[in-house]
């Protein structure tokens, strides 16, 4: 008789152990990195290439005679200038005069519009109240104001400083309060549900989230400055590169006024590189797109 031998137990093979996951490692979004070698060019060196460029075309042109001195001085008629007014110190005095105009009025905006942009953005009630009376007051050129702030201020420092204020408080209040309203809501809500108050939604969600639209006018209103000050200092001033390029005008020193122009864009050029700066010290947390190559 046969003896039958017990079945043996096939055991499934033992499963493997999960790998734990790896931590997400935090991405920012930059150009797609290209293979092979190749000479590459600074950004510097590329930011450089259309002012210089410029320059040069603007001084063949004039050597050459195509442009006319009548028409546009030569850029080296504008350096000899810039010299002889920054030894005679009237450009330097100038240029502070125009700073503290645009200083102060950049800081009377800036804290209107802030005020403004807080209560309509974080309250329905002064959503209603201010944001209607903003848009209405936007569409009236900032510009055309001039007689009326000549009729109430007169013609000394005050209507120039409150022209500026003006011409910045706008695009910080609209770009602070569209940033303010675009926080995402879910996020809000979750902050709720860990038990942040008021006080503690607006300090850590709220206001971190309008951080980038609120650069992004101090960008708009810092150039907006320099702009309003353009028109601004033609009202009677006595000072400034207004007065330098006023004076100008008289004579047909279109090297003085060129010069006057440049220093305007080279100071509104600093300005923003210094809002840049500013930017991407303050929005190291945001994985930003940089562009391709």
């Amino acid at each position: 008789m046969t003896t039958k031998s017990p079945a043996t137990a096939v055991l499934p093979p033992q499963a493997a152990a999960p790998e734990p996951p790896t931590p997400a490692a935090r991405v920012t979004l930059r150009g797609t990195a290209k293979t092979g070698r190749r000479l590459a060019v600074p950004r510097s060196v590329r930011r450089c290439a259309g002012p210089v460029g410029l320059v040069l075309l603007w001084f063949l042109t004039s050597a050459t005679g195509l442009l006319p001195e009548s028409v546009l001085a030569s850029p080296v008629d504008v350096v000899k200038q810039a010299v002889e007014l920054t030894e005679s110190g009237e450009l330097p005095g100038a240029i502070a005069a125009s700073g503290r105009r645009a200083a102060i009025g950049f800081l009377i905006g800036a804290s209107v519009a802030l005020t403004l942009s807080l209560s309509a953005g974080l309250f329905r009630l002064g959503e209603d109240v201010i944001d209607s009376s903003m848009g209405m007051f936007r569409a009236i050129p900032w510009v055309g104001l001039i007689p009326l702030f000549i009729v109430w201020f007169g013609i000394e420092e005050t209507p120039k400083i409150a022209l500026v204020a003006l011409g910045v408080t706008y695009p910080l209040y609209f770009n602070i309060y569209a940033g303010i309203r675009s926080t995402d809501a879910q996020l809000v809500e979750a902050a709720r549900m860990m038990g942040l108050g008021r006080l503690g939604l607006i300090k850590y969600v709220i206001l971190p989230s309008a951080l980038p639209g609120a650069l992004v006018g101090l960008r708009y209103a810092l150039s907006t400055a320099w702009l309003a000050l353009v028109f601004a200092e033609q009202i009677n001033a006595d000072a400034g590169l207004g007065y330098l390029m006023s004076n100008a005008q008289q004579y047909f020193r279109t090297d003085v006024i060129v010069l006057c122009l440049a220093v305007y864009a080279l100071l509104g050029l600093a300005c923003d590189f210094a809002v840049r700066i500013l930017s991407r010290r303050l929005l190291t947390w945001r994985a930003n797109f940089e562009g391709e190559v």
